[in-house]
């Protein structure tokens, strides 16, 4: 042996060792590319939609494992985007809320930061759309639209988002663009039972399909880049849809069709290893998955374990943490309308819980108003022209809904209180309650309020660190205030099973005055009680809420006492849904009462006062055909310009309400 071959030898041993080294420590780490798509639900024809195009999506699923499970846990951007960011449900982070900026104790780190950490190279093209306040830099080592993995130093290991907005909800509406031969027909579209067969909802929903159409081409694009710079096989593909369609009762609903998204992962074969169990080209996994499991996948991808302050679970890497029984959802205000509901759903059933269901689900929002289906849907429910399971879509919520997926997959087959299905109505709200009070959801804190604790408290702190006090957060007798005082179904929040004494109370507080010498110090549950005398006065005004009778007039005499002792609390937002309940269904002077009462606490200047003040107009809106005082525009504008408002996209939220409270 030459002395030129022993050194070859020797270099050739060296090399395979630290090749091996190098696989065995993790540190050969595979490139990751999100592709995520605006609004989409599994409409593609790997689904098994057979009126899409969509061949470049379809054979990429052909190559790779498709989720039929998986949700975005918020059906609208950005809290969807929150919970991705983090791993954290948003509701645990006061971050629920559409176009809100909760702040971050530094004890958190989002996902990018710890890629970062764990040497990838990260970069989001372009869209950021958060609810938490983050400095962008050190999330990202390029944001825009010139970010790109191509900028990345030699070797170094990417994690490259790229944003497709061509299916986003405005695309909906806007001129079609794709070429009139690839068009989808409005004839041949499925309309969803809870849509009304009219042909402005065609119009739209064959636009949704011409928009994937679309997207369809732009993600071969960013494959072919991929391809053309010979990282295929050095890199696992992420395909998904940040919620479901933008389509009125998709998007917005914290149900099935608003939280379903397409999740197509690609591995090559260099990381098969890291796959879950049940990848497969061309396989399917009914593993259920969510959003705030995907940053803990990422990281057990690079061979790193998630923080334990992440609620997600991973489904893929080293650390995949296998099946998991359930998967949760929220809603939270959007934009300038506030509601809320949580949900869960197992592999066949989906509950829900509306916190406010005085409110229907196609209550006036500006933006969704925009679309052409949401206009002529609402135009004939007003006419009566729409079967029951459309017109729900704008009548008051029930508190609680069931559907089974199977049976029923537009969700328009409330199962809720039948007796057949009260083991599993039961079994799916006590692994909802367990999983609100495990994670701290600050949603049972009216949004004002929670800042009120946070920046009006001389404690301060984040919503997230407040929520984490339970000194300062009763999760649990907060909570059962609602169920008590607004659902009617006994709360199990702290025990396997509600006991027939609070199953006795909750059916009492249904149906009597609810207030009593002994109500606790907390206003939160002071303005649950609030919240539940305004929906029993709702419930008696038409399918709709909006229209009194008599059973009204004589209800709300009935709760007079407890309706006035609540409009002169010493809380402020404890006042408000009792004088929505006046103005909407009093007399005169009970509106007038209320007209006062809602712009009197619109005057405070404090930083925190914001969403109090949003509130209070939301509560106005509802019964200002029924003000007569000729101040009253003078008087609002008068005290709103004095406030202090938002900066950015948030303002918008406050220029909307106006817009609709004085038109």
């Amino acid at each position: 042996m030459t002395h030129f071959t022993q050194r070859l030898g020797f270099a050739l041993l060296f090399c395979m060792a630290v090749i091996h080294t190098t696989s065995i420590d993790g540190n050969d780490k595979p490139n990751i590319l999100w592709l995520v798509a605006e609004d989409l639900s599994p409409h593609l024809g790997c689904y098994g939609d057979t009126f899409a195009t969509t061949p470049n999506i379809d054979r990429l699923a052909s190559q790779s494992l498709r989720y039929v499970n998986c949700w975005s846990n918020a059906p609208v951007c950005a809290p969807a985007r929150t919970a991705l960011l983090m791993g954290i449900l948003p509701p645990s982070l006061g971050a629920q809320h559409m176009r809100s900026e909760a702040p971050l104790p530094a004890t958190l780190k989002s996902y990018p930061e710890l890629m970062r950490e764990q040497g990838y190279f990260t970069t989001n093209n372009s869209k950021t759309d958060y609810n938490v306040t983050v400095e962008m830099k050190k999330l990202w080592d390029q944001n825009g639209n010139q970010a790109h993995w191509k900028n990345r130093a030699p070797g170094q290991p990417f994690l490259a988002v790229f944003n497709f907005e061509i299916t986003h909800e405005s695309q909906l509406r806007n001129n079609n663009t794709l070429a009139a031969n690839r068009r989808h027909d409005p004839a041949r579209v499925r309309v969803p039972a809870y849509h009304p067969d009219a042909p402005e909802v065609r119009k739209n929903w064959a636009q949704s399909y011409d928009r994937i159409t679309q997207l369809d081409d732009q993600i071969q694009q960013r494959l072919n880049e991929l391809n053309e710079a010979g990282l295929t096989e050095e890199t696992i593909i992420f395909f998904y849809g940040d919620h479901g369609s933008g389509m009125p009762r998709s998007k917005r609903t914290a149900l099935n069709t608003g939280l379903n998204m397409p999740l197509v992962i690609h591995f090559p074969e260099k990381y098969k290893h890291l796959a879950p169990k049940e990848y497969a080209p061309n396989g399917v996994s009914e593993r259920l998955v969510s959003f705030i499991d995907f940053a803990p996948t990422l990281l057990s991808l690079a061979g790193a374990k998630a923080p334990g302050t992440m609620q997600g679970k991973p489904f893929a890497g080293k650390y995949d943490a296998g099946s998991q029984p359930y998967i949760y959802g929220f809603r939270g205000r959007m934009d300038e309308r506030y509601d809320a509901s949580r949900s869960i759903r197992d592999d066949r059933y989906v509950l829900a819980i509306n916190l406010y269901p005085h409110l229907p689900y196609g209550h006036h929002n500006e933006y969704m108003f925009q679309t052409q289906t949401t206009q002529v849907w609402k135009q004939l429910y007003d006419e009566g022209k729409l079967q029951p399971e459309q017109a729900f879509f704008f009548e008051l919520k029930p508190p609680v809904e069931l559907y089974d997926l199977k049976t029923d997959p537009d969700q328009v087959r409330n199962l809720a209180g039948q007796r057949e299905y009260r083991e599993i109505q039961n079994r799916l709200l006590n692994a909802l309650q367990r999983n609100m009070m495990e994670t701290r959801d600050i949603g049972f804190l009216p949004e004002a309020m929670f800042w009120e604790r946070t920046k009006g408290s001389s404690l301060g702190s984040t919503p997230y660190e407040l929520a984490q006090d339970a000194n300062r957060y009763d999760f649990k007798g907060i909570a059962s205030s609602w169920f008590n005082n607004v659902s009617g179904i006994a709360s199990n929040i702290g025990s396997a099973n509600a006991s027939r004494r609070e199953a006795r109370v909750a059916r009492r507080t249904a149906n009597v005055r609810v207030l009593n010498d002994r109500d606790t110090t907390d206003d939160a549950v002071r303005y649950w009680v609030g919240v539940g005398l305004l929906y029993r006065l709702a419930k008696t005004a038409g399918p709709d809420g909006s229209k009194p009778t008599a059973e009204t007039r004589q209800l709300l005499e009935t709760l007079r006492p407890d309706l006035e002792k609540l409009a002169s609390d010493e809380q402020w937002i404890v006042r408000i849904p009792v004088a929505e309940a006046l103005g909407r269904y009093g007399t005169e002077a009970d509106v007038a009462k209320a007209e006062k009462i809602l712009i009197d606490m619109m005057g405070d200047t404090a930083s925190y006062s914001y969403y109090r003040t949003l509130q209070a107009l939301n509560a106005l809106d509802y019964f200002r055909a029924r003000i007569t005082d000729p101040e009253f525009p003078a008087r609002v504008t008068a005290t709103t310009d004095s406030m202090p408002k938002p900066t950015g996209r948030a303002s918008q939220t406050f220029d909307k309400i106006i817009k609709s409270v004085l038109p």
